[in-house]
């Protein structure tokens, strides 16, 4: 520890919230209690349950990172501490113990501010006390494990407990189980004496290999005929879904929405635990989103579509009001429009009558990404099997024609605008056969021009919905193929991302819209969640990972990829800040009756969401210096 120059001091503090707001003699009197340390790279600064802190501790440059651990010793993320943040303000008014372990995430400089001069501070600086004891208390105070997870991640007052409780703490009893050589009649029998609406059927050691329901008794053998004498096996689903024990009650409803499922097998430790039934949900829950996605499935026309959808954006206004994580409002809407969009096209096929040739239905941008909020523009595209007759083509793509521009027109209905820039499957150009998506992603590759690049941008996030998902798959395989090795192209790549700078001017102030509409805003989409979805978009295009989601992406290269192996939960938790900041900003318009839009003014924001939102642009700032670096001989 070291004397710090008093100049250097106040010259610093004066950019530092809430030092700020102290006047000249103030911040010349506090610099008389400041010191300086330096931490190596993997430094404990403070050590949960450890001695309290003596100082306030103010990051001159680097990071740190806070977590504490619970009491079965996992690990909960705080957050991280950068340049101009603060930390150990806690321990230091507490003076008992540290509240969490704080470590170094790189070489960190810290200013450290006596704890005689807070305390001071805090008896004759009113707003200096506000600032900490309204805004950082509020935030960090005592954030246990349990308390982290009682997060709603769904909708209505029983919906905290599927956040909050692990599916074996569901299992109300034992799955009946049995042999999968008994006949249909024994298995019907065994499940009607133990009252139960499934019967999991191991093997000789005891493994699941199939489970029968009652709906499978009712589709498959009472409503075709079958013999009862017949072997269980021959109508029981031998492709399990399970979820694991220890998971959350939110897992188990994601999973039941995405494979329409009304029965789950619950195991623990490799061994069967149990089933859980959507009934069990229900129960702990109140009102499930399963019903809504049921909804969907039962609707026979884009009539009865059009009033089930408008409940979808209902659900993110309730989810909001329930403090859901970002993350998991758009995982939920994407379950539910998905299952929409489906609905939409099985209903125009039957209308049209069966396609000449396999196809699937493409979606990108937010679709894509699972990203999508209260609106979204239509992003999609057709891929169709190859024709094997050149005199074929024509009608085929007469066909697509009519089909993509009925499915256009149903999707607007649902509440689904129209793309401004016209990348739908009802543009010719984006419903082609595989060997022209092929063509088009080896074309933009290798002959990078802006607006191949900008394509890249757009089209790289595809995922199949529907259709023949072996032709997304072709499509995707040959994409990784040929990006192999392509740094020239990655180049170009990150040249157009690093140019969408983060909205932060040079003594940290917000870059707003100078005039205009949205005159004093700024852009959340365009100039803040797009600085993530572009740079993480390029890590997963290096490592040919085939997530498209922002979230999966950062989870699947953590261990992949030598710069998001050290700022992977930084980036997990401010593109999650910046996105809910967005969903509440579009439910507060929608509440006051206003179109939802991305504009957002920074002074309606509190002290400490601003400096959550500057902390996230220094990290996107300091992630397009390592690309410069990485990309230098590549960047122009």
């Amino acid at each position: 520890m070291k004397s710090a120059s008093t100049a250097e001091v106040v010259e610093f503090l004066r950019g530092v919230s809430p030092f700020q707001d102290l006047d000249e003699t103030a911040l010349n009197e506090l610099a008389g209690y400041v010191s300086i340390e330096i931490y190596p790279k993997g430094s404990i600064v403070l050590h949960q349950d450890g001695p309290a802190s003596e100082y306030l501790r103010v990051i001159v440059t680097g990071s740190v990172r806070v977590f504490r651990r619970s009491a079965d010793n996992e690990e909960v993320s705080l957050g991280t501490r950068s340049e101009y943040d603060t930390f150990g303000f806690l321990s230091l008014v507490s003076g008992d113990k540290s509240r969490a372990n704080v470590v170094a995430t790189e070489e960190t400089t810290c200013y450290l501010i006596a704890k005689a001069a807070v305390v001071k501070l805090l008896e004759l600086h009113p707003p200096f006390a506000e600032y900490f004891l309204s805004s950082y208390l509020n935030l960090y105070i005592d954030k246990t494990y349990n308390e982290i997870h009682k997060a709603s991640l769904l909708y209505g007052g029983g919906d905290r407990r599927l956040a909050a409780t692990v599916v074996g703490d569901i299992v109300a009893r034992e799955a009946i189980t049995a042999s999968p050589d008994i006949s249909i009649k024994d298995a019907a029998e065994i499940m009607s004496r133990n009252a139960v609406s499934s019967l999991v059927l191991l093997d000789a050691g005891d493994i699941p290999v199939g489970i029968v329901t009652d709906r499978d008794l009712r589709d498959k053998v009472l409503a075709t005929g079958r013999n009862p004498a017949d072997s269980i096996q021959t109508v029981m689903s031998a492709d399990l879904i399970t979820v694991d024990a220890r998971e959350y009650c939110f897992e188990a409803l994601l999973r039941m929405i995405r494979y329409d499922l009304h029965h789950l097998l619950v195991l623990g430790d490799g061994k069967l635990r149990g089933v859980v039934t959507n009934h069990d949900l229900m129960i702990l829950q109140g009102t499930s989103p399963i019903s809504l996605a049921r909804e969907i499935e039962s609707q026979q026309t884009i009539d009865g579509l059009v009033l089930t959808a408008k409940k979808i954006n209902s659900v993110i206004g309730l989810l909001m009001k329930e403090g859901a994580r970002a993350g998991n409002i758009t995982r939920i809407i994407s379950e539910l429009n998905d299952r929409l969009q489906r609905k939409i096209l099985e209903i125009t096929e039957r209308s049209l009558g069966d396609p000449p040739v396999a196809y699937c239905w493409i979606i990108f941008g937010s679709e894509g990404r699972k990203e999508q909020t209260f609106k979204t523009d239509q992003d999609n595209a057709i891929i169709y099997a190859n024709p094997s007759v050149e005199e074929d083509e024509p009608g085929i793509a007469e066909y697509f024609k009519e089909f993509a521009s009925a499915v256009r027109d149903g999707l607007v209905r649902c509440g689904f605008p129209v793309c401004p820039a016209d990348y739908m499957a009802s543009n010719p150009q984006w419903c082609q056969p595989v060997r022209a998506w092929k063509k088009y992603f080896s074309t933009w590759i290798y002959t990078p021009t802006p607006d191949a690049v900008l394509k890249s941008l757009i089209f790289f996030d595809f995922r199949p919905l529907h259709g023949d998902f072996s032709l997304a798959g072709e499509v995707r395989e040959s994409l990784n193929g040929i990006l192999e090795g392509q740094m020239i192209f990655l180049g170009y790549m990150a040249n157009t991302i690093i140019k969408n700078t983060p909205p932060v001017g040079f003594f940290r102030s917000f870059i707003v819209e100078k005039n205009g509409e949205h005159k004093d805003q700024l852009n959340l989409k365009i100039k803040g969640l797009a600085l993530f979805v572009d740079m993480v978009r390029l890590f997963a295009l290096e490592k040919g990972i085939p997530e498209t989601s922002t979230l999966e992406r950062i989870a699947a290269l953590r261990s992949r990829h030598t710069i998001l192996n050290d700022y992977a939960d930084e980036l997990e938790q401010a593109f999650e800040f910046i996105m809910l900041l967005r969903i509440r900003h579009q439910f507060e318009q929608i509440e006051a009756g206003l179109e939802p839009d991305n504009f957002i003014n920074p002074n309606t924001l509190s002290n400490l969401e601003k400096k959550t939102m500057r902390n996230a642009f220094s990290l996107i700032s300091k992630l397009q210096d390592i690309l410069i670096e990485r990309y230098k001989p590549l960047i122009w």
